[in-house]
């Protein structure tokens, strides 16, 4: 059997492991990075150009730089979220035939997915020059709080890249297992993720070799992106006031802003000023104009005051489900770039009480963690066991449009649950079963999941035909859906497995031009 490689595909970077005599290696880039930018390019011969490459040309190719696309993987053109980040993007997000969020270049729609293979293809690359073997194994991390359709998206990028995705793994547990095979003691450790693009908070127990999953919690359209959005907004507010000139209206001159936030960010987390020079940025009334100014750690901060905030709602919630108090957690790890904000590691001990462990590398753990996950599932980690939860509620649609739960979030898995539901009108002669995931109490707030129909019920008044509805869920998250009529014990099933939007034709055709580049 070949080897198997662990990839987190992050919103910003993304970093790529290999377990070398039971320990993760980090594995360096052909550039001589550890970690690569998430950035998929095309030039002007419509070449692809991913990584460090396409980030140098991020200012003067803007319309065909791609970054960020996590955020849209797995999610339509009208979900909120995704219509308040695309007036922030240099690129063009349209709908697909179902509504699935693409971006267009040069008048070509692509998925996501398309693009993140991208950037997964890389990755394998950079692992087959180290290994000097062909890979055809991975295991692929994800936010904990992504829902079943993001997470099969996340795998079908894996597939058009050439690989055969053995495991979806959650960026917080991988994180705790990193940690946890070197610090092997029994400990509550809280994994506080803030990453390019997203939040996760996971409260995890680890006791001899077990890693079990208590609660998680998150924000996934919450990460650094923000921050330097916060930034950018600032820095254009200011100019606008200054030289009556709005840099929002100009991509390329937007672009060098972000090049200029993004590093003044990095560099206010150990000083306590920088400078911002931007010459030429735009032509005035005047003639050409330039951004410079002076950048204080205190502005950033309070630029950034709201979104600080929103990182205490998903660690309350994760801590209540876990049933924990801060006291109770041994160590907070740090995981993510932004977590080296110095304001975000002040919020940490405010929320914890504690100070976090600084004693692993936030840009790298969550590879290194998958890393540890493909040996447990190739073999050669035998000791270790991985329970995880479901970070969803399912459940299935019933009158009103209410949503019932017949699978709690943050239910450990395998699990399963069972429900009882009656008919709602006379002579109902079947029932459709909807299944949904989400929170929110309506279902059209929901995610649908898939929908099945048991047929050829007895005739009776309202109320008097009971069918049982049991949810089954594996370790792997796949979920089977089963309705039996009490009475007469006639019954259907459905396996539920989430679609990401891509047919078996389009994902045979992608995977094919990915093969021959």
């Amino acid at each position: 059997m070949g080897r198997i490689i662990g990839i987190d595909l992050g919103t910003t970077n993304s970093c790529v492991s290999v377990l070398e005599a039971g320990e993760p290696v980090v594995i360096h880039n052909q550039e001589g990075g550890r970690t690569t930018p998430s950035m998929v390019s095309w030039n002007a011969d419509g070449d692809v150009v991913v990584g460090a490459a396409s980030k140098r040309q991020m200012v003067t190719n803007p319309t065909r730089t791609v970054f960020g696309v996590k955020r849209l993987i797995g999610r339509k053109v009208t979900d909120p979220e995704v219509a308040a980040l695309t007036d922030t993007l240099p690129y063009r997000v349209v709908p697909a035939r179902n509504g699935d969020a693409w971006v267009e270049v040069d008048g070509v729609a692509r998925s996501a997915q398309e693009i993140s293979a991208h950037i997964v293809a890389k990755m394998k690359r950079v692992a087959e020059d180290y290994l000097g073997e062909a890979i055809h194994e991975a295991v692929i991390t994800v936010p904990a709080y992504f829902d079943d359709v993001q997470r099969q998206a996340t795998k079908d990028a894996g597939a058009i890249a050439g690989l055969t995705v053995r495991a979806i793994l959650n960026e917080p547990t991988a994180a705790a297992l990193a940690y946890g095979m070197q610090h092997a003691h029994d400990q509550r450790v809280a994994v506080f993720d803030l990453g390019g693009g997203t939040f996760d908070i996971s409260i995890l127990a680890i006791e001899n070799g077990v890693f079990e999953v208590l609660a998680t919690a998150g924000d996934t359209m919450l990460g650094g992106d923000d921050f330097d959005r916060a930034l950018i907004d600032l820095l254009c507010d200011d100019f606008l006031v200054q030289h009556q000139v709005d840099l929002r209206t100009d991509a390329v001159a937007l672009q060098r802003l972000k090049e200029a936030a993004e590093r003044a960010k990095i560099e206010l987390s150990s000083a306590m000023t920088t400078d911002v020079n931007l010459p030429f940025i735009a032509v005035g009334a005047g003639g050409p104009v330039h951004l410079m100014r002076e950048l204080s750690r205190g502005e950033l901060e309070r630029a950034a005051r709201l979104l600080l905030d929103r990182l205490d709602e998903p660690c309350a919630k994760a801590m209540d489900l876990a049933h924990v108090m801060p006291a109770e957690i041994d160590q907070v790890l740090l995981v993510g770039g932004m977590t080296r904000m110095p304001a975000v590691q002040e919020r940490v001990v405010q929320i914890f009480g504690r100070q976090p462990s600084k004693g692993v590398n936030p840009d790298e753990i969550v590879a290194m963690g998958a890393a540890v996950h493909s040996g447990i599932l190739g073999g050669e980690l035998q000791e270790v066991v991985l329970l995880d939860v479901t970070p969803h509620a399912m459940g299935i649609r019933v009158a009103g449009d209410r949503m019932s739960v017949v699978i709690p979030a943050n239910t450990s898995i395998p699990t399963r649950e069972r429900k009882v539901f009656a008919t709602t009108e006379d002579n109902q002669s079947f029932v459709a079963i909807e299944v949904y995931q989400g929170a929110h109490e309506s279902t059209t707030k929901n995610r649908r999941l898939g929908r099945f129909v048991l047929g050829d019920l007895k005739p009776l008044p309202r109320g008097q035909v009971r069918v049982e509805v049991s949810f089954t869920m594996d370790a792997d998250g796949i979920l089977q859906v089963d309705a039996t009529e009490q009475a007469t014990g006639k019954a259907t099933s459905v396996t539920i497995e989430a679609a990401s939007g891509l047919t078996g034709d389009e994902l045979a055709r992608l995977s094919a031009g990915m093969a021959r580049r």
